[in-house]
């Protein structure tokens, strides 16, 4: 039985077409024809099984012969916000990965340690919609643009749901610091935020805090930016 192609195509519900790099990817790598089907996603929640309609160098165009409103993965809205590292590559292996078990939404943050302070998010976000084609996800995790630490606490702090800060200080001062796992709750929206290489400072510590975010650890383990950020995913998934 052939694999069935899966297609990223927003608005796919009014479209008729894919959009360019998708019927590249169609027309030239695949050599899809015309009556083969094909699986897109709107990467908001709905599948639709469709059929090349006509199939030229350039373009593939489709006609959809089922919608398929896909049921949530997971209870409740699972988002990281974490300080990329200077090695994009491996900022991208944490994107790929985390979209792969599951989130809904990834801000950068830039920070008093920061080491990369700009961020390109048009490659992330192609990393973002690979990985859910290939994870066959209905959801593609929202990307948002990178944000100063201080303006992005002042915006979610009057979100509901659980709001955590990862860090490896120990100082009396700040407040007691539990295991993330022991302070995620089944179906309650989850924000936690993963520091640069030089972890966050303790000002930013103190003013996470003083904002409703609690101190959480990952474990005894001192972890990696990029390992840290895909266990905090894994541990929301899995909650969730």
């Amino acid at each position: 039985m052939k694999e069935v192609r899966f297609f990223y195509v927003p608005g796919a519900g009014t479209e008729h077409e894919l959009p360019e790099d998708e019927a590249q990817h169609a027309v030239r790598v695949l050599r899809m024809q015309m009556g083969e089907e094909m699986m897109l996603m709107d990467g908001e929640g709905t599948f639709y099984k469709a059929e090349v309609a006509e199939s030229t160098k350039k373009r593939c165009l489709y006609n959809i012969k089922e919608v398929l409103p896909q049921p949530r993965q997971w209870k409740g809205h699972l988002h990281l916000a974490m300080a990329p590292t200077k090695n994009m590559d491996r900022t991208e292996w944490t994107c790929e990965k985390a979209t792969e078990i599951g989130f809904d939404e990834l801000t950068f943050l830039r920070c008093k340690f920061s080491e990369r302070t700009v961020i390109k998010t048009e490659r992330i976000d192609k990393i973002l919609i690979s990985a859910t084609k290939q994870s066959h996800k209905a959801w593609k995790p929202i990307l948002n643009e990178m944000t100063d630490f201080k303006k992005f606490i002042d915006s979610v702090k009057d979100s509901e749901g659980g709001k955590y800060i990862c860090h490896c200080y120990d100082e009396p001062d700040l407040g007691e610091k539990k295991l993330l796992r022991d302070c995620l709750q089944a179906g309650v929206d989850a924000l936690v935020m993963v520091g640069p290489e030089g972890d966050f400072s303790i000002d930013e510590v103190k003013y996470a805090e003083a904002h409703g975010f609690q101190s959480v650890s990952l474990g005894e383990s001192r972890l990696r930016t990029e390992t840290a950020g895909l266990v905090a995913v894994h541990l929301m998934n899995l909650f969730n």
